[in-house]
């Protein structure tokens, strides 16, 4: 058995078992990917994957307990090189980031900025998803921390902890009548068409659960995943808009104004989630740190070590 042969056959279950797109993926030729997955298969005496002639169209049930297996050493395998690279490169490296458009628009850039200048030399990615997806480049080692509202904490492979609290507002155009009719009210806010964030974003299912709690159903015109469309429709008249607090910027949002709805609705919270087995590098909880003040090393090992 050879780790490569577990790198293909994690590869071929992540790429929906695509032999050819998991060569591609490893930079090495299918016939290559399907023979190794062979040669594992006659050493384990048993079938990883189903077939229907050549073409795998499924996981056998001790293939599953295999790949299961397979995840954890390959994970394994890169915290010891991890460690490795701690102790002879600590100023270099790579950090990726999952997170959504929100955060990684609004809330992210002085981190980045801060992160880039104390360490020039590790490279820095982001990825940006809904929280699910978020959540799930995480639990697949695929990005380093992910950052994320709500969804995020209902993976238990993750320990998630609190980075910062917002909440709501509400944007319309210059001269629009909810600017003189305060207070703001759910009720107020529900009479006219709304733009928001889709619902799997960002704090929608407390939302929309604020409003059923009042009895109300506002007209949901439009959802978007990126607060900058949001702001856009509402320019061009298509509702009102009712989006993070943190995503309007009254230098940049020429023509909109801004109603504050934080005594509407219950704060959100946004965390940083890590799997429980990772090793972290010196520069990520540097970089947990700057979006996090209150999250030093100390209190991000704790929690780690509390969830094992």
């Amino acid at each position: 058995m050879k780790l490569h042969q577990l790198r293909y056959i994690r590869e071929v279950a992540r790429q929906g078992l695509n032999v050819s797109l998991a060569a591609e993926a490893l930079h090495t030729s299918q016939p290559g990917v399907s023979k190794q997955i062979q040669l594992l298969e006659e050493e384990l005496d048993l079938q990883i994957f189903k077939r229907n002639g050549k073409r795998l169209i499924g996981v056998t049930e001790p293939g599953r307990i295999i790949l299961e297996r397979a995840e954890q050493v390959l994970r394994e395998m890169e915290n010891i090189k991890r460690v490795g690279e701690e102790f002879t490169h600590d100023d270099t490296g790579s950090l990726t980031i999952a997170t959504t458009h929100t955060q990684a628009r609004y809330r992210l850039p002085p981190a980045v900025t801060g992160f880039i200048e104390k360490y020039p030399g590790v490279r820095l990615t982001i990825h940006q998803g809904s929280p699910s997806q978020v959540a799930e480049q995480v639990v697949a080692a695929e990005a380093d921390i992910g950052i994320a509202t709500e969804a995020i904490t209902d993976y238990p492979e993750l320990v998630c902890l609190p980075c910062y609290q917002w909440n709501r507002c509400v944007v319309v155009p210059k001269g629009h009548p909810l600017l003189k009719d305060t207070p703001l009210t759910l009720e107020k806010i529900a009479r006219y068409p709304v733009v928001t964030y889709d619902f799997a974003f960002t704090g929608g299912s407390l939302m929309t659960r604020t409003f059923s709690e009042k009895g109300l159903h506002p007209n949901f015109v439009l959802t978007a995943i990126d607060a900058d469309v949001i702001k856009t429709y509402v320019t061009l008249g298509l509702g009102i808009g009712l989006l993070a607090k943190m995503a309007y910027d009254s230098d940049r949002d020429v023509g909109l104004e801004m109603l504050d709805a934080s005594h509407l609705f219950p704060p959100s919270t946004t965390y940083i989630g890590i799997r429980r087995d990772s090793y972290l590098r010196g520069y990520i909880y540097g970089f947990i740190q700057m979006l996090a003040p209150h999250l030093d090393r100390k209190a991000v090992d704790a929690a780690l070590k509390q969830s094992t």
